[in-house]
């Protein structure tokens, strides 16, 4: 729908009344008064019947256009048209940046408002109004399939990049947070049931809802998984109580695809007002759920008021001027992309070798390179699930080098092979090691097993009945909505498996394959001048090879322009700027229990690096961690009063080295004698680029809500005295300290 063209609909003669002073609550009002009650229903799920939608998928892919819900021409409604995402827009061929997990790497909230104003404008010239892919669930364990798709281990972190996704986004584009709530868990997120306390569930698992909820997102999708005993999308609990009645939600909820919900008429009560992505369930059963009176008139008109009010605020709002189509895989986005891939990057360890740190690496030197594994020269963005962006090109680590280095000799060794590796080490100036994972190691997941699963394959509409004389025709629903009344084979749509992949899923090791281990070992023992580059999303545990190289880089699925990144930082034309967004541990047995195959499990407080600092363990890597090739030092920290849930602090950051550089300015809370409470949590941080030798006061705004513990009677303080670290990584030792009073 165009922002700028005279009101000829009713729905565009509300929005000019809207801009005009009018009220969105009025004019919803007098929408949905004009709506009949076919067209109340149509509202409530997409447009396509089930068949039709599953076939295009099968034929073109998935969401390769937008996938419509509750368009109605007749007031000139346009719908909801969704896009998926969180790496970009996966339809057409768009730009590929870096996965969320990678760009929470960056501590930059700025950046990422920048990269959501980017996507959204992809999504919105490709005709597209309704972005599924900001993703903030909670990595719980770092095995689990979909970590990619994320921000952080940390409810901060998490929530405030989620907010600065959403503000970018929806300068173009309704953004819609998932998957709520308590999704970490891919292989069984059909059948587990995910059982938390209400102390965990609003201190570690929602706080980051309800901060993109309060950053005003235009839509929540529920998760597969069963909350406290009920299916997510039909969880009245946290549908209506908490989104609704504590946080305020004015926005509208939707199902995840397909099996986002278990029941029509439970769904729409209990809260949830689309069911995506096309007609399914409730166009089967809700006429006659509606008849028996098991979901109500009031409830349809409830679901479509937030539907149509969401729709007006949306275009009534200060949008960006409406893109062309050549802003879609732009120079200008590349370029972006490349910006967030070497920003992304985390230098874990840069040891001398012959009197120097290995990197950044001096091209001018460099006459031969060996690239060795079979990563460097693969495309490898991600998972090949509903994230999947479909760039145009990609930039490997080898097509990177090949283009910084011209004059240099790259000898890529792909095959898995120890002495090939060393031969080729031992002849070049450098090497430089690429291992990881990729999408067959991990990412959404939609295997067998699901798909002949009784109780999923039952949500299926009838298949359609072919008319004589045509072709085939979309099943009519039985008028009754009874339960039971289908026709359905039981068999799982073929085109169902665009939507996922039979592998990846939760990773079933935290370590690289033991021949990369073999492979690393073999080539640094050849040429000490090694570089290791770790491709994944999750925490990788590096214990049984990491102290013999002296340089380990965090690599990531980079995106579209992740091998010119890379070579920008090896290079030193770009600082490795990330700072890791979760902890790295020494062992798996430092980590929650994670069983990918559970039904049943029970969620508490304890994951990540609060769960090792309460256990005493040291992290191979804490998070924040990340170094530089200039060097910092942090002092003169001050703190304002707590104003409300917030407060300010100023530091002094000083670049104490000899070339300019990026510091992330990383504030902690240690709450003094709060009993089964973390003992360090994050609440702020900044991040900031110095000139060699330059200082500079910083001020970072930071948050107490992450210093408080939820009672029957809603939020207290953990403890009445935090100290404040303004550090570089959680337990920095050099960190200056202050004393924050929090009940004055």
């Amino acid at each position: 729908m165009s922002t700028t063209t005279t009101a000829t609909t009713d729905f565009e003669a509300a929005i000019t009344r809207i801009r005009n002073g009018g009220s969105i609550v009025e004019e919803t009002a007098l929408l949905l008064s004009s709506l009949t009650r076919e067209e109340k229903l149509d509202l409530l799920d997409g447009d396509a019947e089930f068949s039709e939608g599953m076939a295009e998928m099968m034929q073109l892919g998935y969401n390769t256009a937008p996938i419509e819900m509750g368009r109605i021409d007749r007031i000139g409604l346009p719908g909801l048209r969704f896009s998926d995402g969180p790496r970009g827009i996966v339809m057409g061929h768009s730009t590929a940046f870096p996965v969320s997990m990678a760009r929470g790497a960056t501590w930059d909230v700025a950046l990422e408002e920048r990269i959501g104003r980017a996507i959204g404008a992809e999504m919105r010239a490709q005709g597209a109004n309704f972005f599924g892919g900001v993703c903030i669930n909670l990595p719980r364990h770092p095995a689990w399939g979909r970590a990619q798709e994320t921000y952080s281990e940390d409810s901060y972190l998490l929530g405030e990049m989620g907010a600065a996704l959403v503000r970018g986004v929806q300068r173009n584009a309704m953004a819609v947070a998932k998957h709520y709530a308590l999704n970490s868990m891919e292989n069984a997120r059909f059948t587990v049931n995910v059982t938390a306390d209400d102390a965990t569930m609003h201190e570690v698992y929602l706080p980051h809802f309800r901060r993109v909820v309060e950053e005003g997102v235009s839509g929540i999708m529920t998760s597969y998984n069963s909350v406290n005993g009920e299916w997510a999308g039909q969880n009245e609990t946290i549908l209506e109580g908490v989104l609704r009645e504590q946080w305020g939600f004015e926005g509208v909820t939707v199902s995840d695809f397909i099996f986002g919900l278990r029941d029509a008429a439970t769904s729409l009560r209990a809260g949830l007002d689309v069911e995506e992505p096309f007609r399914q369930q409730r166009r089967q059963y809700l006429p006659g759920d509606l008849e028996a009176g098991r979901a109500s008139w009031e409830h349809v008109e409830r679901a479509a008021r937030r539907i149509l009010a969401t729709q007006l605020r949306f275009y009534s709002s200060d949008l960006d001027p409406e893109p062309g189509v050549n802003v879609v895989f732009s120079d200008a986005h590349r370029a972006l992309a490349r910006e967030a891939a070497a920003e992304a990057m985390v230098l874990l360890k840069n040891d001398p070798v012959e009197g120097r740190p290995i990197l950044p690496l001096d091209a001018r030197v460099l006459g031969r390179v060996a690239l060795i594994g079979r990563l460097a020269g693969m495309a490898n963005t991600g998972d090949h699930g509903s994230s999947d962006v479909r760039s145009p090109a990609v930039s490997t680590p080898l097509l990177g080098l090949a283009d910084a280095l011209p004059n240099a000799v790259i000898e890529h060794v792909e095959e898995d092979d120890p002495d090939a590796a060393a031969r080729a080490a031992a002849a070049a100036d450098v090497a430089i090691v690429v291992v990881g994972y990729t999408a067959e190691d991990e990412g959404e997941y939609l295997g067998e097993e699901s798909m002949s699963d009784p109780a999923l394959t039952a949500l299926f509409p009838p298949a359609p009945v072919a008319a004589a004389g045509s072709a085939g025709a979309a099943g009519s629903t039985d008028s009754t909505g009874e339960a039971g009344s289908t026709d359905s084979t039981g068999e799982a749509p073929a085109s169902l498996s665009v939507m996922g992949q039979a592998a990846g899923g939760d990773r079933v090791s935290l370590r690289i394959r033991p021949i990369d281990a073999e492979i690393i070992r073999a080539t640094v023992s050849a040429n000490p001048r090694t570089v290791v580059v770790i491709v994944t999303a999750g925490a990788v545990i590096t214990e049984e090879w990491r102290h013999d190289v002296p340089a380990v880089l965090l690599g990531w699925y980079s995106g579209s322009e992740g091998g010119a990144a890379l070579a920008d930082v090896l290079l030193g034309a770009a600082e490795p700027g990330g700072r890791l967004p979760y902890s790295i541990p020494t062992t798996e047995e430092h980590l929650p229990l994670f069983d990918r195959g559970a039904t049943e499990i029970v969620y508490d407080r304890w994951h990540g690096q609060r769960l090792l600092d309460r256990d005493g363990h040291a992290a191979a890597y804490p998070i924040g961690y990340g170094l530089s090739y200039t060097s910092f030092e942090l002092s003169e920290l001050s703190l304002g009063p707590v104003d409300g849930e917030g407060f300010e602090a100023v530091v002094m950051v000083t670049n104490t080295g000899i070339r300019p550089g990026r510091q992330v300015v990383q504030l902690y809370a240690r709450p003094i004698a709060a009993v089964d409470f973390p003992s360090r949590v994050l609440v702020g941080f900044a991040p900031v680029r110095l000139d060699a030798g330059e200082s500079r006061r910083v001020r970072v705004v930071a948050s107490t809500r992450p210093l408080q513990r939820w009672t029957e009677a809603g939020f207290v303080p953990a403890s009445l005295v935090a100290v404040i670290e303004a550090s570089a990584f959680a337990g920095d030792p050099a960190a200056p300290t202050a004393e924050l009073t929090l009940i004055g």
